[in-house]
């Protein structure tokens, strides 16, 4: 037999994973606690998952059970969404997209994504920022609608995930003007120059030990680091030379704070969309993986 959903046992589910226990959630449902815990496991058995492990008289969420917490509280947000719209006849004002960006990719082109979006109509953007791993399981989730990467995350037959290339940015080395000096025999100049690098994990980084191993050379790695905006702000410093894109190193260049010291040939950065499919498409999300593109960033 399929599972069915009983959505006071789930309302019931919702209460005892916010309180902590059957005693608290029962005293405040105003229900005996021995059909509290006969609805739980009625609703264990109708899904074929275990929601809670059952330690010390505390009901603790199992990793199934914190996933079913998360769908617990949009369909009771959307659920009184739905009352008011019937009952006022009030149209919500506002869409509503959530996007994840992996902690790499330049803030620049976040916030120009948070634009596009605005470009479709009044709504509101959720941002979450985090590693790739942890962003592909919320778009698997459907926690999040649209993940901005400058990697190609892993898609599987029980996982399917559709990536869309948007952009692909050639790379140049910037500095502080104190590096001016290595413009005249660049890229020779690079080997033993000091250098601020992305971490190994990024295609980036070993997009740049190719260019250096294709030339023999060695720079000297002061630091390496994924996040970009410290990236920056240790090149502004002069801690070392950095790679970059030309529109994230543009506002920086025009208040002479960097200086574009050469271009590495065929070193680029790409950018990528990526998304999971939904039974209900968000319309910002499609439009931004049809048009985000199209703009110049």
């Amino acid at each position: 037999m399929d599972p069915w959903l009983n959505y006071h046992h789930l309302y019931y589910f919702k209460v005892i994973a916010q309180e902590g226990s059957i005693a608290r959630a029962a005293e405040k449902l105003r229900l005996g606690q021995p059909t509290l815990s006969a609805q739980i496991r009625t609703l264990e058995g109708n899904l074929g998952i275990t929601l809670f492990e059952r330690k010390n008289k505390r009901m603790n969420l199992t990793e199934a059970g914190k996933l079913a917490l998360d769908y617990a509280h949009e369909i009771f947000e959307l659920g009184s969404e739905l009352l008011e719209v019937l009952r006022d006849r009030k149209i919500p004002d506002r869409l509503h997209v959530e996007l994840g960006a992996l902690d790499s990719v330049p803030k620049h082109v976040i916030s120009e994504m948070v634009k596009a979006a605005h470009r479709y109509g009044k709504c509101t953007v959720t941002l979450l920022e985090g590693s790739s791993k942890d962003l592909l399981r919320e778009l698997l989730a459907h926690r999040i609608d649209l993940v901005l990467t400058n990697q190609i995350p892993e898609s599987t037959e029980e996982n399917p995930v559709f990536t869309r290339k948007i952009k692909e940015c050639p790379v140049s080395i910037y500095g502080h003007p104190k590096f001016k000096a290595y413009q005249r025999k660049f890229p020779e100049c690079l080997g033993g120059a000091p250098l601020v690098l992305p971490t190994r994990h990024s295609k980036l980084r070993f997009d740049l030990d190719a260019y250096f191993h294709s030339r023999n050379l060695t720079p000297d790695v002061a630091a390496e680091t994924q996040d970009t905006a410290l990236q920056k702000i240790l090149g502004m410093e002069g801690i070392g030379m950095i790679p970059l894109t030309h529109f994230a190193a543009e506002t920086h260049v025009k208040s002479k704070k960097l200086i574009r010291i050469g271009d590495l040939a065929g070193v680029e950065e790409v950018l990528y969309l990526v998304s999971a499919k939904r039974r209900i498409e968000n319309p910002i999300s499609n439009f931004l993986l049809k048009e985000f593109s199209n703009w110049t960033f």
